[in-house]
């Protein structure tokens, strides 16, 4: 990895995401995938991981809301985008014009979405969303049979195509989603008796993707498996053949030599139980460091780890290296590729009491995003120059 020429970075590995992309297709198998590059791509930087994950052979993107949607048709990507989280006053033509997918979930965001299309003089191609079990958005079931109704009627006006039905699973338990997996079922039975014809149909992310079968249907959506972590508690990265793709590191800004009992940071949470030699780092929790970290995670530094001590603040935290000599300018992971020696965004989440899709997601704008891989050096052969991607998927055959 090359060297730093800031105090902070966030170096993302397009290669190890392209090779999750290959592995995750191989495994699943399922006639389209969808990557989910909502949230800057889960910190990763939305536009470079497009262009990657589309090139390693996903033939859907997936975003929150149409303003994420528009982002990416406005850096060049031209492949099909389903955006799936509205504001209640949305104004859906944009999106349209751009060709983008509107997750649809009630009556009401599909008139927003018919109403929109006559303005413009175009059809809209919508995927409704059906409410499942996990009760957030999505048509509720008692709905249905009424909201299909008017999509159908929307249909035969030529206002808009409902393209594909999809839902989202809870991971509660086994017999949580087998439940929903046949609420869906029904859905599209439903969907079918109205006289739509859907050429998608998904309910599996991740998790489910990968280890209910039954989930898979047309597509599956795949976000936190795309960056090389795992969703589950009781299997790694390494156990699912994924290559974690962000580092996130700094560098040494000062170094002290500290008697025994000396405080450190904020409110003292730390004192030097004998005489030893601390880094300070320049990153923070505005920079997306948890503050409940404080005392619990563990940096690299040379040839070793070390704890984190003090109360984490805003800009910087201490790390003690005990009797180890460090010097301003050594390099500091935080997190990365565990099978590299360096912890991993895993053991970040556990000491926050989180998981690890918010460790890589909150990581802070003030941190520049650093590639490497294919864009730059193509070592797959991947051509991430190309922005035009395959066709809108067709019917199923």
């Amino acid at each position: 990895m090359r060297l730093m020429t800031g105090f902070r970075e966030a170096v993302v590995d397009l290669g190890a995401i392209a090779a999750n992309v290959t592995h995750l297709r191989t495994l699943i198998g399922t006639a389209h995938l969808m990557a989910v590059v909502k949230a800057n791509a889960y910190g990763h930087g939305a536009l470079p991981v497009a262009r990657t994950v589309l090139a390693a052979g996903a033939d859907w993107l997936g975003v929150a809301d149409v303003e994420e949607a528009l982002q990416l048709r406005a850096g060049g990507i031209d492949a099909p985008i389903l955006a799936w989280l509205h504001d209640p006053d949305v104004d859906f033509a944009p999106a349209i014009s751009q060709g983008v997918d509107l997750g649809v979930s009630s009556a009401r965001q599909l008139r927003q979405a018919a109403d929109a299309a006559a303005a413009l003089g175009r059809t809209a191609s919508v995927q409704l969303k059906l409410e499942t079990g996990l009760n957030r958005n999505g048509v509720h079931e008692p709905d249905w049979a009424d909201v299909f109704a008017l999509a159908a009627g929307f249909e035969r006006a030529g206002l808009l195509s409902v393209r594909g039905l999809f839902s989202h699973l809870s991971n509660a338990s086994p017999s949580d989603d087998a439940d929903a997996i046949g609420r869906f079922e029904r859905g599209v039975r439903l969907a079918a008796d109205a006289g739509l014809t859907p050429s998608l149909t998904h309910l599996a992310s991740t998790a489910a993707a990968l280890r209910l079968p039954a989930a898979r249907f047309s597509m599956v959506r795949i976000g936190i498996g795309l960056y090389g972590l795992s969703p589950f508690e009781d299997q790694s990265s390494h156990d699912l053949g994924l290559v974690p793709a962000m580092t996130l590191r700094g560098r040494v800004a000062a170094v002290r030599r500290v008697a025994a009992g000396a405080g450190v940071s904020y409110d003292y949470l730390w004192r030097a139980p004998e005489d030893g030699n601390l880094a300070l780092v320049p990153l923070g929790y505005a920079d997306g460091v948890p503050r409940q970290t404080s005392g619990a995670a563990r940096v690299r530094i040379g040839g070793g780890t070390h704890p984190i001590v003090g109360r984490i603040a805003m800009d910087q935290f201490v790390v003690s290296v005990g009797q180890v000599d460090v010097a301003v300018g050594d390099q500091v992971v935080l997190f990365g590729d565990p099978a590299t020696g360096v912890p991993s965004a895993t053991e970040w989440a556990d000491a926050a009491g989180t998981i690890n899709y918010e460790i890589v997601t909150r990581i802070g704008n003030r941190v520049p995003r650093n590639y490497r891989g294919p864009e730059q050096d193509a070592p797959s052969g991947i051509d991430l120059t190309v922005t035009q991607a395959p066709d809108a998927p067709g019917p199923e055959g």
